[in-house]
């Protein structure tokens, strides 16, 4: 039986809890800090997008994370004026402000890497090339890990 009564939340909190713990792997084991990485980081890349390319990534989320990129989004301000490189770093380290401190291109890294292994590389791919020249350079690549485990 699932704890919660209904195996689609009890998948997407599990989801969640994957996501989270692979962040924390790479930018240290505080849970509440991954959490917010992944927020800033998602909210960063949501609004450099057209409304429409950040519904077809948030089909690729979990449930739950799909709710977090949501937070607070406003599809008439996208994508955001501030496209380049230091806009963007900005805008992550705005929403870390009031954690510990952390490099915004680490946590960057931490949840691209995360996507990479879990939304399908042609949806990423699509995505990324989508994103402004300056952050695709910060977060790297689009080769992905998926499938290949």
């Amino acid at each position: 039986m699932s704890s919660s009564g209904l195996e689609v939340f009890d998948r997407t909190i599990q989801e969640t809890n994957i996501w989270l713990g692979e962040i924390a792997e790479e930018i240290g084991p505080d849970r509440q800090v991954a959490y917010r990485v992944l927020r800033a980081v998602l909210h960063a890349i949501r609004d450099r997008l057209m409304a429409d390319q950040a519904a077809h990534l948030s089909a690729q989320l979990p449930m739950l994370i799909r709710g977090i990129y949501y937070e607070g989004y406003h599809p008439a301000r996208t994508p955001s004026t501030a496209r380049g490189r230091a806009g963007f770093l900005n805008a992550v380290s705005g929403e870390l402000r009031d954690t510990r401190p952390i490099n915004p291109e680490d946590a960057c890294a931490a949840v691209f890497n995360c996507m990479r292994r879990h939304i399908t590389p042609g949806q990423l791919e699509h995505v990324f090339w989508s994103l402004p020249e300056p952050v695709r350079q910060i977060l790297g690549s689009v080769e992905t890990a998926k499938g290949a485990a």
